[in-house]
Protein backbone atom coordinates (compact mmCIF):
# COMPACT_ATOMS: atom_id res chain seq x y z
CA UNK A 1 0.00 0.00 0.00
CA UNK A 2 3.02 2.31 -0.26
CA UNK A 3 1.52 3.83 -3.82
CA UNK A 4 -1.48 4.56 -1.54
CA UNK A 5 0.78 6.32 0.77
CA UNK A 6 2.59 8.31 -2.14
CA UNK A 7 -0.55 9.76 -3.34
CA UNK A 8 -1.36 10.75 0.03
CA UNK A 9 2.43 12.94 -0.04
CA UNK A 10 2.04 13.99 -3.54
CA UNK A 11 -1.52 15.93 -3.00
CA UNK A 12 -0.78 17.23 0.59
CA UNK A 13 0.76 21.20 0.84
CA UNK A 14 1.22 21.35 4.11
CA UNK A 15 5.06 21.44 3.77
CA UNK A 16 7.39 24.41 4.01
CA UNK A 17 9.41 25.23 0.96
CA UNK A 18 12.67 24.49 3.05
CA UNK A 19 11.90 21.10 4.01
CA UNK A 20 13.25 17.63 2.61
CA UNK A 21 11.80 17.21 -0.93
CA UNK A 22 12.65 13.65 -2.94
CA UNK A 23 15.33 14.74 -4.83
CA UNK A 24 17.37 15.84 -1.72
CA UNK A 25 16.46 12.53 -0.05
CA UNK A 26 17.58 10.78 -3.37
CA UNK A 27 20.73 12.41 -2.91
CA UNK A 28 21.87 11.32 0.25
CA UNK A 29 21.85 7.44 0.32
CA UNK A 30 23.71 7.04 3.68
CA UNK A 31 21.05 8.41 5.46
CA UNK A 32 18.01 7.57 3.74
CA UNK A 33 16.31 6.09 7.12
CA UNK A 34 16.59 9.31 8.88
CA UNK A 35 15.76 11.29 5.94
CA UNK A 36 12.66 9.89 4.80
CA UNK A 37 11.48 9.67 8.53
CA UNK A 38 12.04 13.61 8.81
CA UNK A 39 10.08 13.63 5.65
CA UNK A 40 7.30 12.58 6.69
CA UNK A 41 7.32 13.94 10.10
CA UNK A 42 7.03 17.42 8.28
CA UNK A 43 3.49 16.53 6.98
CA UNK A 44 0.35 17.73 8.64
CA UNK A 45 -1.03 15.57 11.68
CA UNK A 46 -3.90 13.80 9.35
CA UNK A 47 -0.93 12.64 6.81
CA UNK A 48 1.25 11.42 9.71
CA UNK A 49 -1.73 9.11 10.80
CA UNK A 50 -2.33 7.63 7.90
CA UNK A 51 1.21 6.61 7.56
CA UNK A 52 1.09 5.34 11.63
CA UNK A 53 -2.06 2.80 10.24
CA UNK A 54 0.40 1.57 8.20
CA UNK A 55 3.06 1.56 10.58
CA UNK A 56 5.20 2.97 8.17
CA UNK A 57 8.29 3.21 10.61
CA UNK A 58 8.04 -0.49 10.80
CA UNK A 59 8.27 -0.83 7.33
CA UNK A 60 11.06 1.10 7.20
CA UNK A 61 12.95 -1.00 9.91
CA UNK A 62 12.41 -3.60 7.68
CA UNK A 63 14.20 -2.61 4.40
CA UNK A 64 16.92 -0.81 6.56
CA UNK A 65 17.84 -4.20 7.75
CA UNK A 66 17.74 -5.86 4.27
CA UNK A 67 19.56 -3.34 2.41
CA UNK A 68 16.87 -2.21 0.39
CA UNK A 69 14.98 1.02 1.27
CA UNK A 70 17.05 3.20 -1.10
CA UNK A 71 16.16 1.25 -3.69
CA UNK A 72 12.34 1.07 -2.81
CA UNK A 73 12.77 4.68 -2.04
CA UNK A 74 14.18 5.36 -5.81
CA UNK A 75 11.36 3.37 -7.71
CA UNK A 76 8.46 5.59 -6.03
CA UNK A 77 10.36 8.68 -6.06
CA UNK A 78 10.37 8.14 -10.14
CA UNK A 79 6.22 7.91 -9.51
CA UNK A 80 4.20 11.16 -10.33
CA UNK A 81 0.66 10.35 -8.62
CA UNK A 82 -0.38 14.33 -8.73
CA UNK A 83 -3.51 15.00 -9.06
CA UNK A 84 -2.91 17.11 -12.55
CA UNK A 85 -1.24 13.68 -13.75
CA UNK A 86 -3.73 10.95 -12.38
CA UNK A 87 -7.00 12.13 -11.18
CA UNK A 88 -9.13 10.53 -8.77
CA UNK A 89 -11.34 8.24 -10.31
CA UNK A 90 -8.17 6.70 -11.87
CA UNK A 91 -6.37 6.78 -8.56
CA UNK A 92 -9.55 4.81 -6.86
CA UNK A 93 -9.26 2.33 -9.80
CA UNK A 94 -6.05 1.92 -8.62
CA UNK A 95 -7.16 1.44 -5.06
CA UNK A 96 -9.92 -0.92 -5.53
CA UNK A 97 -7.16 -3.53 -7.75
CA UNK A 98 -4.52 -3.13 -4.35
CA UNK A 99 -7.66 -4.02 -2.51
CA UNK A 100 -8.84 -6.80 -4.58
CA UNK A 101 -5.44 -8.67 -4.82
CA UNK A 102 -4.76 -8.04 -1.01
CA UNK A 103 -8.28 -9.70 0.03
CA UNK A 104 -7.59 -12.71 -2.36
CA UNK A 105 -4.13 -12.70 -1.08
CA UNK A 106 -4.78 -12.72 2.66
CA UNK A 107 -8.23 -14.95 2.01
CA UNK A 108 -10.37 -12.63 4.47
CA UNK A 109 -13.79 -12.99 4.84
CA UNK A 110 -16.20 -12.42 1.95
CA UNK A 111 -17.47 -8.83 1.80
CA UNK A 112 -14.64 -7.43 4.50
CA UNK A 113 -12.83 -5.67 2.57
CA UNK A 114 -13.68 -5.45 -1.10
CA UNK A 115 -17.35 -4.61 -2.87
CA UNK A 116 -16.97 -4.76 -6.41
CA UNK A 117 -18.16 -1.64 -7.77
CA UNK A 118 -21.05 -2.97 -9.86
CA UNK A 119 -22.50 -3.76 -6.71
CA UNK A 120 -21.36 -0.06 -5.46
CA UNK A 121 -22.97 1.63 -8.34
CA UNK A 122 -26.70 -0.53 -8.34
CA UNK A 123 -26.76 0.64 -4.48
CA UNK A 124 -25.91 4.01 -5.60
CA UNK A 125 -28.46 4.59 -8.41
CA UNK A 126 -30.92 2.93 -6.10
CA UNK A 127 -30.20 5.48 -3.65
CA UNK A 128 -30.70 8.67 -5.31
CA UNK A 129 -32.86 7.57 -8.05
CA UNK A 130 -36.14 8.96 -6.36
CA UNK A 131 -34.21 12.48 -5.49
CA UNK A 132 -33.43 13.34 -8.69
CA UNK A 133 -35.44 17.02 -8.85
CA UNK A 134 -33.55 17.54 -5.26
CA UNK A 135 -30.27 16.82 -6.50
CA UNK A 136 -30.13 18.36 -9.91
CA UNK A 137 -31.09 21.73 -7.99
CA UNK A 138 -27.76 24.45 -8.24
CA UNK A 139 -25.17 24.46 -5.26
CA UNK A 140 -27.23 21.22 -3.63
CA UNK A 141 -24.94 19.67 -0.34
CA UNK A 142 -26.54 16.70 0.73
CA UNK A 143 -24.72 14.30 3.84
CA UNK A 144 -23.49 10.58 2.93
CA UNK A 145 -22.70 7.95 5.94
CA UNK A 146 -21.05 4.78 5.84
CA UNK A 147 -20.63 3.00 8.93
CA UNK A 148 -18.94 0.35 7.66
CA UNK A 149 -16.60 2.47 5.55
CA UNK A 150 -13.21 0.08 4.11
CA UNK A 151 -11.67 1.81 1.54
CA UNK A 152 -14.37 4.83 1.37
CA UNK A 153 -15.32 2.54 -2.25
CA UNK A 154 -18.72 3.51 -1.25
CA UNK A 155 -18.41 7.02 -0.59
CA UNK A 156 -16.25 7.22 -3.99
CA UNK A 157 -18.91 5.79 -6.18
CA UNK A 158 -21.27 7.92 -4.65
CA UNK A 159 -19.42 11.29 -5.22
CA UNK A 160 -18.67 10.21 -8.50
CA UNK A 161 -22.76 9.69 -9.23
CA UNK A 162 -23.65 12.63 -8.17
CA UNK A 163 -20.60 14.84 -9.91
CA UNK A 164 -21.52 13.10 -13.39
CA UNK A 165 -25.08 14.41 -12.73
CA UNK A 166 -24.95 18.00 -11.41
CA UNK A 167 -21.10 19.09 -11.36
CA UNK A 168 -22.52 22.03 -8.61
CA UNK A 169 -23.67 19.54 -6.03
CA UNK A 170 -21.43 18.16 -3.14
CA UNK A 171 -21.66 15.29 -1.04
CA UNK A 172 -20.69 15.82 2.48
CA UNK A 173 -18.78 12.90 3.65
CA UNK A 174 -18.64 10.93 6.70
CA UNK A 175 -17.63 6.91 7.66
CA UNK A 176 -16.60 5.16 10.22
CA UNK A 177 -13.97 1.99 9.96
CA UNK A 178 -12.28 -0.76 12.56
CA UNK A 179 -9.48 -2.07 10.18
CA UNK A 180 -6.37 0.25 10.44
CA UNK A 181 -4.81 0.41 7.04
CA UNK A 182 -8.69 0.52 5.13
CA UNK A 183 -9.22 3.28 7.61
CA UNK A 184 -6.22 5.21 6.89
CA UNK A 185 -7.00 4.47 2.89
CA UNK A 186 -10.22 6.09 3.34
CA UNK A 187 -8.89 8.93 4.82
CA UNK A 188 -6.71 9.49 2.54
CA UNK A 189 -9.18 9.24 -0.39
CA UNK A 190 -10.85 12.04 1.83
CA UNK A 191 -7.93 13.90 1.82
CA UNK A 192 -7.35 13.63 -1.75
CA UNK A 193 -10.88 14.77 -2.62
CA UNK A 194 -10.89 17.75 -0.13
CA UNK A 195 -13.12 16.08 2.44
CA UNK A 196 -13.26 17.12 5.80
CA UNK A 197 -10.91 13.84 6.98
CA UNK A 198 -12.46 14.60 10.87
CA UNK A 199 -15.68 13.01 9.61
CA UNK A 200 -13.47 9.69 9.11
CA UNK A 201 -13.88 7.99 12.06
CA UNK A 202 -11.41 5.27 13.42
CA UNK A 203 -13.09 2.56 16.03
CA UNK A 204 -15.76 -0.11 16.23
CA UNK A 205 -19.31 1.34 15.17
CA UNK A 206 -21.22 -1.06 16.55
CA UNK A 207 -19.23 -0.65 20.28
CA UNK A 208 -18.45 3.33 19.89
CA UNK A 209 -20.53 5.80 17.72
CA UNK A 210 -18.23 7.81 16.02
CA UNK A 211 -21.11 10.12 14.98
CA UNK A 212 -23.61 10.12 18.18
CA UNK A 213 -26.39 11.94 17.25
CA UNK A 214 -25.61 12.79 13.82
CA UNK A 215 -28.49 12.01 11.34
CA UNK A 216 -27.99 11.67 7.52
CA UNK A 217 -29.52 12.32 4.36
CA UNK A 218 -28.12 9.35 2.96
CA UNK A 219 -26.29 5.87 4.27
CA UNK A 220 -24.43 3.18 2.33
CA UNK A 221 -23.42 0.09 3.93
CA UNK A 222 -21.84 -3.71 3.21
CA UNK A 223 -21.40 -4.55 6.81
CA UNK A 224 -18.88 -8.06 7.58
CA UNK A 225 -21.46 -11.14 7.51
CA UNK A 226 -20.75 -14.06 9.64
CA UNK A 227 -19.50 -12.07 12.33
CA UNK A 228 -19.90 -12.15 15.48
CA UNK A 229 -20.41 -9.08 18.13
CA UNK A 230 -19.45 -11.06 21.31
CA UNK A 231 -16.32 -9.19 21.76
CA UNK A 232 -18.51 -5.98 22.39
CA UNK A 233 -21.25 -7.66 23.68
CA UNK A 234 -21.20 -5.40 27.22
CA UNK A 235 -21.37 -2.18 25.46
CA UNK A 236 -24.42 -3.07 22.69
CA UNK A 237 -26.13 -4.71 25.65
CA UNK A 238 -25.69 -1.88 28.14
CA UNK A 239 -26.65 0.94 25.46
CA UNK A 240 -30.00 -1.17 24.76
CA UNK A 241 -30.59 -1.16 28.65
CA UNK A 242 -29.57 2.11 29.31
CA UNK A 243 -31.02 4.17 26.46
CA UNK A 244 -33.69 2.08 25.05
CA UNK A 245 -35.41 3.60 21.63
CA UNK A 246 -33.21 7.02 22.50
CA UNK A 247 -30.01 4.94 21.73
CA UNK A 248 -29.36 2.35 18.10
CA UNK A 249 -30.64 -0.63 19.89
CA UNK A 250 -34.66 -0.05 21.11
CA UNK A 251 -35.96 -2.65 18.97
CA UNK A 252 -33.81 -4.85 20.68
CA UNK A 253 -31.06 -7.27 19.90
CA UNK A 254 -30.53 -10.05 18.00
CA UNK A 255 -28.41 -13.08 18.90
CA UNK A 256 -24.80 -12.51 19.06
CA UNK A 257 -23.78 -14.34 15.63
CA UNK A 258 -25.92 -12.00 13.59
CA UNK A 259 -24.12 -8.45 13.79
CA UNK A 260 -25.62 -7.83 10.28
CA UNK A 261 -28.59 -6.85 12.21
CA UNK A 262 -27.33 -4.67 14.51
CA UNK A 263 -25.68 -2.94 11.52
CA UNK A 264 -29.46 -2.17 10.12
CA UNK A 265 -30.39 -0.59 13.41
CA UNK A 266 -27.36 1.30 13.53
CA UNK A 267 -28.01 2.61 10.47
CA UNK A 268 -32.34 3.51 11.01
CA UNK A 269 -31.11 5.11 14.30
CA UNK A 270 -29.47 7.38 11.73
CA UNK A 271 -32.17 8.30 9.38
CA UNK A 272 -33.93 11.77 9.60
CA UNK A 273 -37.39 12.24 10.65
CA UNK A 274 -39.84 12.08 8.16
CA UNK A 275 -41.07 15.96 9.54
CA UNK A 276 -37.40 17.02 8.10
CA UNK A 277 -37.22 15.38 4.66
CA UNK A 278 -36.08 11.72 5.90
CA UNK A 279 -33.08 9.25 4.58
CA UNK A 280 -32.58 7.12 2.45
CA UNK A 281 -30.21 4.19 2.63
CA UNK A 282 -28.70 0.74 0.83
CA UNK A 283 -27.37 -1.77 2.46
CA UNK A 284 -26.04 -5.21 1.58
CA UNK A 285 -27.23 -8.05 3.38
CA UNK A 286 -27.00 -12.11 3.34
CA UNK A 287 -30.02 -13.89 4.95
CA UNK A 288 -29.49 -13.93 8.43
CA UNK A 289 -30.85 -11.02 9.47
CA UNK A 290 -34.05 -11.93 7.43
CA UNK A 291 -34.68 -15.68 8.34
CA UNK A 292 -32.42 -16.78 11.33
CA UNK A 293 -33.36 -16.48 15.37
CA UNK A 294 -36.10 -17.36 16.96
CA UNK A 295 -38.91 -15.69 18.34
CA UNK A 296 -37.13 -13.00 20.14
CA UNK A 297 -35.10 -12.35 17.47
CA UNK A 298 -38.13 -12.62 14.50
CA UNK A 299 -39.79 -9.27 16.61
CA UNK A 300 -36.84 -7.21 16.88
CA UNK A 301 -36.42 -8.08 12.90
CA UNK A 302 -40.58 -6.64 12.39
CA UNK A 303 -40.02 -3.74 14.18
CA UNK A 304 -36.79 -2.76 12.72
CA UNK A 305 -38.54 -3.37 9.19
CA UNK A 306 -41.42 -0.88 10.05
CA UNK A 307 -39.43 1.58 11.43
CA UNK A 308 -37.08 1.68 7.94
CA UNK A 309 -39.83 1.32 5.76
CA UNK A 310 -41.95 4.60 7.37
CA UNK A 311 -38.43 6.99 7.05
CA UNK A 312 -37.51 5.27 3.90
CA UNK A 313 -41.30 6.18 2.39
CA UNK A 314 -41.08 9.63 3.80
CA UNK A 315 -44.86 9.34 4.83
CA UNK A 316 -47.31 8.50 7.33
CA UNK A 317 -48.42 4.58 7.10
CA UNK A 318 -46.81 2.94 9.95
CA UNK A 319 -50.13 1.68 10.92
CA UNK A 320 -50.85 -0.14 7.77
CA UNK A 321 -46.84 -1.14 7.24
CA UNK A 322 -46.77 -2.59 10.31
CA UNK A 323 -49.91 -4.32 10.28
CA UNK A 324 -48.82 -5.69 7.03
CA UNK A 325 -46.33 -7.25 8.90
CA UNK A 326 -48.23 -8.37 11.43
CA UNK A 327 -46.22 -6.37 14.31
CA UNK A 328 -47.01 -3.30 16.18
CA UNK A 329 -45.26 -0.53 15.74
CA UNK A 330 -42.12 0.45 17.41
CA UNK A 331 -42.36 2.98 20.90
CA UNK A 332 -40.34 5.69 19.10
CA UNK A 333 -39.63 6.48 15.69
CA UNK A 334 -43.12 5.98 13.88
Amino acid sequence: MVIVLWRALSCNSDRSLDQLDMQKLMGDQDNIAQNLFAYIQAFSPDVRDIFERFDFAAQIDRLTKAKLLYQVTEKFAGIDLHPDRVKNHQMGLIFEELIRRFAELSNQTAGEFFTPREVVRLMVNLLFVEDDDVLSKPGVVRTIYDPTAGTGGMLSVADEYLEEHNDSARLVMHGQELTPQSYAICKADMLIKGQDVSNIVFGNTLSDDGHPGAKFDYMLSNPPFGVEWKKVEKAIRDEHKDRGFSGRFGPGLPRVSDGSLLFLLHLISKMRSAADGGSRFAIVLNGSPLFTGGLAAAKVKSAATCWRTICWRRSSLCQRTCSTIRASPPTSGC
